[in-house]
């Protein structure tokens, strides 16, 4: 990602005198000492996940498609915890259309390569799931790098089970030249105080096939065949039955500086745990169970909404990457595939989202705490499951106050923010999407999560899959009917082919035995 320069002379980070929100004056005067060239700066980058399904709503159990490369190694099309999980990756962008327009065309790539038979489910929460053990996990040859992909996979599994590891999502990376370290931990602060915004807004999972919940506890209620669902719901993807972990739960990672935070992820990855050391590395058989038994096994396993993040040398490690170079991007994670676009993302939410980013940035952003890092878990799964909920409160600053003002007070003065980037871009495409995003803060009848339940149950009985299959089935012939240029695919095509030959060449030249290169990876001075 962009980003890599440093401005120590001025940081966002501005003591509050509580978590109530932004001074809005001072949010102003800092927006207008952004120039419009810096505003223009801003770079962007889409990751988004998708299962490869069967046309009758079940998780596809085949190999990930040839003619797409090597998961391992292809830049643009891996996969991502199940082999299948396809996951497309755009490059870096100066504009929000030319992102999508990559995104776009990798679609059509896909689509091209994979079976008649199957197509990507365009929801978050999974289509019809088998037993967990048979859900397969992503394969990446036999290199070590790409034998490690696969047992830290097998550790998810064991750790979380499999089910949960093939819910999917959007992930959004985000930079802004010039900023400091300090000023991207003030941001993702304040991102973590208001990113209930973004679920109401944006999420697009209010129901699920019954068949991800079999044999669980929940609190969801029955809607159709074979689904479950909670009336006003936004995105059960981010709540207690998505991304959640007791063992991550002991977690209270601070975002208030690079150190600490560092210092919080190596507690977590050094740590023994003993339900982890239970399971032990390898099973009796000789085959591995998971890369180790610390609470973490590597960075990515910590779950989040945002993440600090710095593109990595080959066999760095992460947070050594962060500690030794800085942030040079954040990665939004809490987003949900929206299935009535045919990307899962669509170019007012991304405005938005840079709109949004901007105002974390900006506000004043006092020091997170323990109280309220727990008081912040609690809002996420407020939010998640009640979000459209009339009356709904969320915690702030000890007390406790309506979802619907805060979030209005929040997107109200996102206003100037949008109108600078268009002073900076030209048009009103900004604007336009903060204004879009107001009108569906007022009208939550109008928001993807109802519009989801909305069309389950006027036009498919009541029931998750059917509606979540003709969605993609839509998406699917949509694109198909729009196939590639023939030097596109050419271009993608010898990016595969290319990627097979780069991941051929690995195994060929590994020369470390794979226990060797375990312990030497996971040895703790690499962390520093």
């Amino acid at each position: 990602m962009a980003g890599r320069r440093r401005d120590r002379s001025r940081s966002a980070t501005v003591r509050a005198k509580n978590t109530g929100g932004p001074s809005v004056s001072g949010l102003l005067e800092r927006l207008g000492a952004l120039s419009p060239s810096r505003l223009a700066g801003i770079r962007r980058g889409i990751e988004k996940e998708s299962l490869r399904s069967t046309h009758e709503g079940s998780l596809a159990l085949t190999p990930h498609p040839a003619g797409l490369g090597s998961a391992l190694t292809n830049p643009h099309v891996t996969t991502d915890f199940s082999e299948s999980q396809v996951e497309l990756v755009t490059g870096v962008h100066a504009g929000v259309d030319e992102c999508l327009g990559e995104l776009t065309r990798i679609h059509q790539f896909v689509l091209s390569e994979m079976s008649r038979d199957e197509v990507l489910w365009a929801g978050s929460m999974p289509c019809g799931l088998p037993t967990d053990e048979t859900i397969p996990i992503g394969r990446y040859g036999s290199s070590n790098v790409g034998r490690a992909k696969s047992v830290y996979r097998m550790g998810l599994g064991h750790r979380y089970g499999r089910r949960m590891q093939t819910i999917s999502g959007i992930h959004y990376n985000w930079s802004l030249p010039g900023l400091s370290n300090a000023d991207y931990f003030a941001l993702i602060r304040n991102f973590r105080r208001h990113s209930f915004v973004l679920l109401v807004l944006f999420g697009a999972s209010p129901a699920v096939c019954s068949s991800f919940v079999a044999g669980r506890p929940h609190e969801l209620q029955p809607l159709g065949a074979n689904t479950h669902h909670l009336p006003y719901a936004t995105s059960l993807r981010m709540g207690r039955l998505g991304y959640q972990s007791d063992a991550q739960a002991t977690l209270a990672v601070s975002y208030n500086d690079l150190d600490g935070y560092a210092l919080s992820l190596q507690d977590a990855l050094t740590r023994p745990y003993p339900a982890y050391e239970t399971i032990g590395i390898r099973n009796p058989g000789g085959e591995y169970n998971q890369l180790a038994t610390t609470l973490l096994q590597i960075e990515n396993e910590f779950y989040g909404t945002i993440r600090p993040k710095r593109v990595i040398d080959p066999g760095e490690r992460p947070l050594h990457a962060l500690r030794q170079r800085g942030v040079e991007y954040v990665e939004v994670r809490c987003m949900d595939l929206d299935p009535f676009e045919p990307n899962g993302i669509g170019a007012d939410t991304v405005r938005f989202l840079d709109v949004f980013l901007l105002h974390c940035l900006l506000g004043d952003s006092a020091p997170d705490t323990p109280t309220e890092i727990a008081a912040l878990a609690r809002n996420q799964h407020r939010t998640a499951a009640r979000g459209r909920e009339p009356g709904l409160a969320l915690e702030r600053g000890g007390s406790e106050v309506a979802l619907a003002d805060w979030g209005a007070a929040i997107i109200d003065e996102c206003a100037p923010i949008a109108a600078a980037l268009d002073a900076a871009h030209g048009g009103s495409a900004y604007r336009d999407a903060q204004q879009k995003a107001a009108e569906g803060w007022r009208r939550p009848g109008t928001l993807p999560s109802a519009r989801v339940l909305d069309a389950m149950v006027s036009e498919h009985g009541s029931a998750h899959t059917p509606f979540v299959l003709a969605r993609s089935e839509a998406i699917a012939a949509e694109l198909r009917a729009r196939p590639l240029d023939p030097e596109t695919h050419l271009y993608f095509a010898a990016l595969a082919e290319g990627s097979i030959a780069e991941q051929r060449y690995l195994e060929a030249n590994d020369t470390l035995p794979f226990e060797e290169f375990r312990q030497q990876y996971l040895d703790p001075a690499r962390l520093g």
